[in-house]
């Protein structure tokens, strides 16, 4: 038992290594091919050993995973971070406990099936369904990092890859188990040649694909100019050490001076953070400050239009609450708060967008119905926000030579929003030609969470096939092109404007076209096994 211990000590290291090292490293990505490997194989030795307890293992092993690749929210609230990395890895080990019920239950490769098809049903979930939804270790995006392997994500989306990632490990798994136990010498000749072969189009085929797509991939080349706003604002001490207005001056010199070098009068959109302005209230936009202030830009200089986030809010006149979320002013007035996306012309047109995807804790509470009660009586300790029902896009209202051109949709995804794939698409069938990012990262210091966060719009770009522009608080701001190559970027933690191009497109990808093909039908064959099990076998 000792021995088998310390076995196990080794493969929940080599699990921890090669599933968290693709989350960190760029270009690791093939690891996470034989992530699970090693805990396949704990969990066969356990299973003919007669090992109980076996939970606390995978568990360990989950735990182990989450921490090393996502310990950073710990730097923007230490209980969160611990409860996301527990609370994720809990429902991680539930569906492997659900996989080891299910090999009491069924036969032969139909167990291990049934994990790849109940894995990836719980990340359609989360991405879909879930109001406690913490998607970033979604086994495609181990793939952010190395999107040479990637491009056909266009098609087949993030769980595309989660799907190829569980391919290949049962794959080698498969085969070390075939050969461990004899079965592969006893196995024909065309037998042992068909394992080999669709083991290795498993693991290399897309890989293959992959690269035939960039080389052939023709990018749209319809230029649009932009400038990425990066004011490098300390999020903590923000509103303590300058005023909104001194924020909002300080952007508009950053806007001020970078279009000072853009030669000509071709057609700008500048970009600022989210949450750049806190003055905004719906219904009354025209009258903020910050609004005004950026009116004035574009009146100066026709052909820009400025993009920028707010924490906006919203009053409600009425004896009876409105919603869940919203909070009481005082006797008929009541407040609900959005975390939105505005963009002006120099008409003074504007179009506004509120947040959906909003993050648990600091912007929603999820069930409100069940616990805002108690967040009332606990005297509001969590922010809540509303978010827009319906996805929708922003308008550039292009200028030049006196005359407004067609309106370009622009998809503009806030923060949290760019982690869900599915979710972007809804931009581009909205119409999008291009898609921003308005985010503040700066929450969780210098650490993976920013990059990682960067990578994941690469994923975006790909599947939608759109030009994402990124402005980013305190970096990294970046444009990305429809290959997800990050072609120009600022650095982390420095005030800085980024001028660039990017390019728009109206083509419609498979993904885009068809949504989460993978996960539906993940989904589908989970149901489809879960009930076969509770079927009574027929054997004896």
């Amino acid at each position: 038992m000792k021995r088998q211990t310390a076995i196990f000590c080794i493969l929940t290291a080599l699990f921890t290594l090669f599933s968290s090292v693709p989350f960190l490293v760029p270009h690791t990505g093939p690891l996470m091919l034989i992530a699970f490997v090693p805990l396949l194989c704990m969990e066969r030795m356990a299973s003919l050993s007669g090992r109980r307890h076996f939970w606390f293992w995978h568990y360990a092993c989950f735990v182990l995973w989450n921490a090393c690749t996502t310990f950073w929210v710990c730097n923007a609230t230490v209980g969160g971070g611990i409860f996301a990395v527990l609370a994720n890895a809990l429902q991680m080990s539930l569906v492997f406990g659900l996989f080891r019920w299910a090999k009491r239950r069924m036969k032969g490769v139909l167990p291990y099936i049934f994990l790849a098809a109940a894995w990836i049903a719980w990340e359609k979930y989360y991405l879909t369904v879930a109001q406690i939804s913490w998607p970033w270790l979604i086994l495609g995006n181990a793939f952010a990092g190395t999107i040479g392997l990637a491009q056909w994500y266009d098609t087949l989306g993030s769980l595309g890859g989660s799907l190829w990632v569980w391919a290949s490990n049962l794959a080698v798994f498969g085969l070390m188990t075939a050969l461990s136990d004899g079965a592969f010498a006893r196995w024909r000749g065309k037998a042992r040649a068909a394992a080999l072969i669709s083991s290795i189009l498993v693991f290399f085929g897309p890989m293959v694909l992959s690269a035939v797509k960039w080389h052939t991939y023709r990018e749209s080349r319809e230029p649009l100019d932009v400038v990425l706003v990066q004011p490098n604002f300390d999020p903590y001490h923000k509103f303590v050490s300058m005023t909104q207005e001194q924020q909002t001056a300080l952007m508009a010199g950053q806007i001020e001076s970078a279009l000072s070098e853009h030669q000509g009068q071709d057609p700008v959109l500048v970009l600022t953070p989210e949450t750049s302005t806190n003055d905004v209230v719906v219904g009354a936009v025209q009258d903020g400050m910050t609004y005004n202030r950026f009116l004035s830009l574009t009146r100066a200089r026709p052909w820009t239009n400025i993009l920028f986030g707010a924490s906006s809010h919203e009053y409600i006149f009425g004896e009876a609450r409105p919603s869940p979320t919203a909070w009481k002013l005082r006797d008929g007035v009541w407040i609900e708060s959005h975390n939105s996306a505005l963009i002006v012309d120099s008409t003074g047109r504007y179009d506004l967008f509120h947040k959906s995807k909003l993050v648990i804790g600091t912007e929603m509470l999820p069930y409100p119905k069940v616990l805002g009660p108690v967040n009332d009586w606990l005297g509001h300790p969590s922010a809540t926000s509303t978010g827009q029902k319906e996805i929708d896009v922003l308008h550039f209202r292009p200028y030049r030579g006196g005359e407004m051109l067609s309106d370009v949709p622009v998809g503009c995804a806030v923060c949290y929003e760019s982690v869900y794939g599915e979710y972007c698409t809804g931009y581009v069938r909205k119409g999008a030609r291009m898609i921003a990012v308005i985010t503040n990262d700066a929450w969780w210091g210098n650490t993976p969470g920013y990059r990682q966060h960067l990578n994941y719009s690469r994923l975006r770009a790909i599947e939608t096939r759109r030009d994402i522009a990124r402005s980013a608080n305190t970096g990294i701001s970046a444009i990305i092109d429809q290959r997800g190559r990050i072609l120009e970027k600022t650095d982390w933690w420095v005030p800085a404007t980024l001028s660039g191009t990017v390019h728009l497109n109206e083509a419609i990808t498979p993904f885009v076209a068809y949504g989460d093909i993978v996960g539906r039908l993940c989904v589908f064959i989970f149901l489809l096994l879960l009930l076969s099990a509770f079927l009574p076998s027929r054997s004896g």
